[in-house]
């Protein structure tokens, strides 16, 4: 056996002590600071945008102006502008003495206690026309405690002076830059971030983002791999740990490799007992509803399930994995159809994250009738029947999408198989993705609402692709509730969660069924067209970059140049 190479470990341990400084002036740092802080902040993501993007771009193998470097503008600069926009909004309440939420977001319904987080300002109605997230508070809160809950870093109950230890995520460049940001600014620590070897490239960008935090001691960038992550992990200068990974990361750190690893879980004698949240994928469900679809509404739909597997090559924790559709629904093969064209039309690029070979090759074998399209990395498997299938009990975090089908042509009997089919048979809870046309949801509104309460995911959206949730800020972002250390699934705690909400169940994400200005025929008119994160949206590069742009330094001005390129798209 080869022995593990050795770590240096001292500049780590320096690091450690450097922020343990630190974080005492971070506590004692005003409201007023920490908002001019981001302030100052938003400028340097604008103007390292064009590099952070182009890094992610070169990295993943294609040109800095292709039209797949549209989703390394969206998972980085843009990503990160809004969140900190986010957190500016709230922020900025509380400094002039408001409560962080406003005074009709906070509701109570059928016994649940639910608050309006999007649109949050004016600019979002603009933006995103036709979006809208609510997040669904756990039973037995009420809207009095949710309110008197929010924001608590700055309203009362304040952290102590803390070290929070980030294991950065390889995949989307914002990833580890956002965690940072919540744990600075919702849970008062501050950072230190050792990023994913697979985008270790990235460190010198966020250094530059957080110029001000690194040159005040409170963030930390450093390299390495699973053997700095220990012991960092097992640091005793550290207090806190937040993973973006796979349920494996956090059962090495917590319960270790050895051959005693599975007995210290059975007796829950963890080797790191800190504080500590994850989050770590799973098996997410696209759900299509039957209904009263035209061929535009196939077409764009299709788009949208398409890009919620082939954004980032699948390389996504809330990636479209399982397409779970009626089986007695006339519509059916018309779509699968449709997804088919969208698949083969797609410019070329490959799967790039190490493993993703081998797991394709493992769908393949198992299923020697799956299609392949376009690149060869663009797999579907059209009919699964299998609940041991590996598309069905593991992630594949690849482009591979597997089809279920599922009996009922009616809304209300589909969607009970659908709901079950999710919760028990598919591992994990990050998000899931519903699909119903409006009018079926009209008729039958009392089974989607149902559906919706039924559905045990920390983010779910409604004709939305999940993963939008992950983008917004005001949307707070992580695994249904009910995991323990133990049995870890897709994590403990939300990150992002700018009004810093407290006792969360999960968001409900909606966006329109169909774009402006079709949305007339469905009775959901809207002003948003095809969404600029589509895979298919021709000018998604440019509109990204203005909207970076803009949600760093808003005004009226920039919203022309915007409204054209997405009405182009």
């Amino acid at each position: 056996m080869t022995a593990a190479p050795a770590v240096d470990t001292a500049p780590l341990d320096h690091a450690v002590a450097e922020l343990r400084e630190g974080a005492v002036s971070w506590c004692a740092t005003p409201l007023t600071e920490r908002i001019a802080l981001l302030e100052r902040l938003l400028p340097r993501v604008v103007s390292g945008a064009a590099g952070l993007a182009a890094a992610g771009a070169r990295a993943k193998g294609y040109a800095a102006d292709s039209p797949w470097a549209a989703e390394d503008w969206t998972g980085g600069p843009w990503a990160l502008a809004q969140n900190a926009a986010a957190f500016l909004h709230v922020l900025r309440r509380i400094a002039k003495g408001e409560e962080p939420l406003g005074p009709r977001a906070v509701h109570e319904r059928g016994g649940r206690t639910r608050v309006d987080v999007f649109p949050a300002t004016g600019w979002d109605t603009v933006l995103l026309n036709g979006y809208a997230a609510q997040v669904w508070m756990r039973p037995g809160s009420t809207a009095e405690h949710v309110r008197e809950r929010a924001a608590g870093e700055y309203r009362g109950r304040p952290g102590g002076p803390a070290v929070a230890l980030v294991l950065g995520a390889g995949n989307v460049a914002a990833i580890t830059a956002l965690d940072i940001l919540h744990k600075l600014y919702a849970e008062g620590q501050v950072v230190i971030a050792k990023m994913n070897p697979v985008n270790a490239y990235l460190r010198p960008h966020f250094e530059e983002v957080f110029a001000e935090f690194v040159e005040r001691g409170w963030v930390r960038l450093v390299d390495g791999g699973a053997a700095e992550g220990g012991h960092l992990a097992r640091h005793e200068g550290i207090d806190a740990i937040h993973v973006t990974g796979s349920d494996r990361t956090h059962d090495a750190i917590v319960w270790g490799t050895d051959e005693d690893a599975e007995q210290r879980r059975r007796d829950d004698r963890p080797l790191v007992g800190k504080p500590f949240s994850s989050e770590l994928g799973g098996v997410s469900p696209c759900i299509v509803a039957p209904g009263p679809w035209s061929d535009a509404d196939f077409r764009f739909q299709a788009e949208h399930i398409v890009t919620s597997k082939m954004n980032n090559s699948g390389h996504n924790c809330i990636a479209s994995q399982v397409l779970v559709v009626p089986r007695d629904w006339d519509g059916t093969e018309r779509l699968l159809d449709e997804i088919r064209r969208v698949l083969r039309e797609l410019p070329e690029r490959t799967d790039y994250y190490p493993g993703a070979e081998r797991r394709l090759a493992a769908v393949l074998a198992a299923h020697p009738e799956a299609e392949i399209h376009g690149d060869g990395c663009r797999v579907l498997v059209p009919d699964i029947t299998d609940h041991d299938d590996v598309l069905i009990s593991g992630e594949v975090f690849g482009s591979a999408l597997g089809v279920v089908r599922l009996p009922g042509a009616t809304t209300a009997e589909f969607l009970l198989h659908a709901v079950d089919f999710a919760n028990d048979t598919l591992p994990g809870t990050l998000g899931a993705t519903l699909i119903v046309h409006p009018r079926a949801e009209k008729t039958d509104r009392a089974v989607v609402e149902a559906a919706i309460d039924g559905l045990r995911y920390g983010t779910l959206g409604v004709n939305c692709w999940s993963g939008v949730g992950f983008l917004l800020g005001f949307t707070p972002w992580g695994a249904f509730p009910g995991h323990t250390r133990e049995n870890i699934g897709s994590g403990i705690g939300f990150v992002h969660n700018a009004f810093m909400l407290e006792d969360i169940e999960k968001t409900v994400l909606r966006a329109p069924f169909a774009p402006a200005p079709r949305g007339l025929l469905t009775g959901e008119p809207s002003l948003s067209p095809r969404p600029p994160y589509f895979v298919t949206n021709r000018t998604a590069l440019t509109t990204v970059e203005r909207v970076t742009r803009f949600t760093a330094a808003p005004g009226l001005r920039k919203l022309p140049a915007i409204l054209a390129s997405a009405l182009r798209g």
